[in-house]
């Protein structure tokens, strides 16, 4: 079992940044990759970004290309999403995900999740 516990959402106005955190414990060593997912009201969960743990691999959706970069610290099995320019399109709990397999931008392809953190921004 891995525990993945995000934490740095919050308010901030538009054209602001943030940098959420993502602490993975538990089973870490058979995570493969790490991921960043979005969920707005009413919409599906949206793939944002993804590193390999072992790796210099990343992935970062064409959405926020130039704005979210990924980045993770092995040493303290912790991956970071920092965002930058920061638009009201942007607020929705974000998640963290782990998998053991490939990357992958499909939700289901995770085998651990983690609670969510709230980002919103205002105008």
């Amino acid at each position: 079992q891995v525990l993945l516990v995000e934490s740095g959402g919050g308010l901030v106005q538009a054209g602001g940044s943030l940098r959420l955190s993502c602490a993975a414990s538990g089973r870490t060593f058979s995570m493969n990759v790490m991921a960043w997912f979005r969920q707005a009201p009413g919409k599906e969960r949206d793939f944002i970004a993804a590193v390999s743990v072992g790796g210099a691999g990343a992935h970062i959706h064409d959405a926020v290309k130039g704005r979210f970069t990924v980045s993770r610290d092995i040493t303290k099995n912790t991956v970071y999403l920092q965002m930058n320019s920061l638009q009201p399109e942007d607020t929705a709990v974000y998640y963290c995900a782990a998998s053991s397999g490939r990357w992958s931008f499909r939700a289901n392809e995770y085998d651990y999740w983690g609670q969510g953190t709230q980002v919103i921004v205002s105008s």
